[in-house]
């Protein structure tokens, strides 16, 4: 087994994915839910006969299935082959670290989020890109994915965690955690983070939660260009569903190349903010956007969407950056 990027070939074993060999191995296989939901670890077939377990037409979709494409974490090679990462000119590959973390502080800015503030315990912090996520883990409960709302730099860390009626993770984190108990972190992952070489606009879509990543990619972006020209697009359902504005107004007040939309797609009262989806805006907003790049997270309808729409303005797969936010299936509780 080649991977183009790689120096060396290597072993796979008869009906492993390979995904698994190369983790195995410790080669920096960019990857994420390993589940084949995500997209991270796409990569292109040059040569050999590969099969693909089933997988999420939003990681892979039929035509890039067609066109040679493949989700290596789904990938089971039944001869010698050869692929070759795809679609990004500025791979990284973080190294995956197991951290002991503190819970520093616990907020509710919005009726379901909960913003949970953690210090690594490392010596040495987890080092990631601005757009990444990690999974959590709380004593007795599954590890969780959740994206980093902070940039990378310091032992500090801030998640954001939609509470889901039932839910053992978030239910846990919102009435039962307390500052000073611990947690263990799993990461970084994630293909979604900022690109750094690109000095174009940049268009950010959050919907819930997917603000989260939203504003680590914007705090990066400006701390390298105070006047880099970016559009949020925050997108809820309601009022009551929003949060951040204190953080999003100061951003704006701080750049003013910032343009903020935020997009409530069944309000209930009355608003001065816009109506409809955030493709539904977005589409309205339509522009040449030549020589922009887009980043997108939240549920995965927004994320189709809102990818969609922005296909129709000139955008490429190669330019848009993407984090489809899906629900953990034993995230209920029996």
């Amino acid at each position: 087994m080649r991977v183009a990027q790689f120096d060396q070939p290597f072993d796979v074993e008869m009906g492993q994915t390979i995904l698994a060999a190369a983790l195995a191995l410790d080669l920096p296989y960019p990857h994420g839910c390993t589940a084949g939901n995500c997209g991270a670890c796409k990569s292109e077939r040059i040569s050999g006969e590969i099969d693909l377990l089933p997988h999420s037409e939003f990681a892979l979709t039929p035509a890039e299935a067609a066109a040679g494409k493949i989700l290596a974490c789904r990938a089971v090679p039944w001869s010698d082959c050869a692929v070759a990462l795809v679609g990004d000119d500025e791979l990284i590959a973080h190294a995956e670290r197991h951290i002991t973390c503190r819970i520093d502080a616990i907020e509710r800015p919005a009726h379901d989020v909960v913003a949970l503030r953690v210090t690594m315990l490392d010596d040495v912090p987890m080092t990631y890109s601005a757009g990444q996520y990690a999974a959590l883990e709380f004593d007795g409960l599954p590890a969780r994915d959740f994206s980093m709302a902070t940039i990378g730099g310091s032992a500090e860390l801030e998640f954001h965690l939609r509470i889901v009626p039932g839910g053992r993770v978030s239910g846990h984190t919102a009435e039962h955690a307390r500052p000073g108990d611990l947690l263990r972190l799993r990461g970084p992952f994630g293909a979604a983070y900022v690109r750094e070489r690109h000095t174009g606009p940049v268009l950010l879509a959050g919907g819930g939660t997917g603000l989260a990543p939203m504003l680590a990619i914007a705090d990066a972006l400006f701390a390298a260009d105070p006047a880099r020209d970016i559009v949020l697009y925050a997108a809820v359902r309601d009022v009551r569903d929003l949060y951040a504005d204190v953080r999003i107004d100061a951003l704006a007040a701080a750049h003013p190349s910032l343009r903020v939309q935020r997009v409530l797609s069944d309000a209930t009262v009355a608003h001065p903010h816009r109506n409809g989806t955030a493709a539904d805006v977005i589409a309205a907003d339509a522009c040449d956007r030549t020589g922009w790049k887009a980043y997108v997270a939240g549920p995965p309808a927004m994320v189709d969407t809102v990818v969609a729409e922005l296909e129709t303005q000139g955008l490429t797969r190669r330019d848009i950056h993407a984090d489809a936010f899906l629900p953990a299936p034993a995230e209920v509780s029996p």
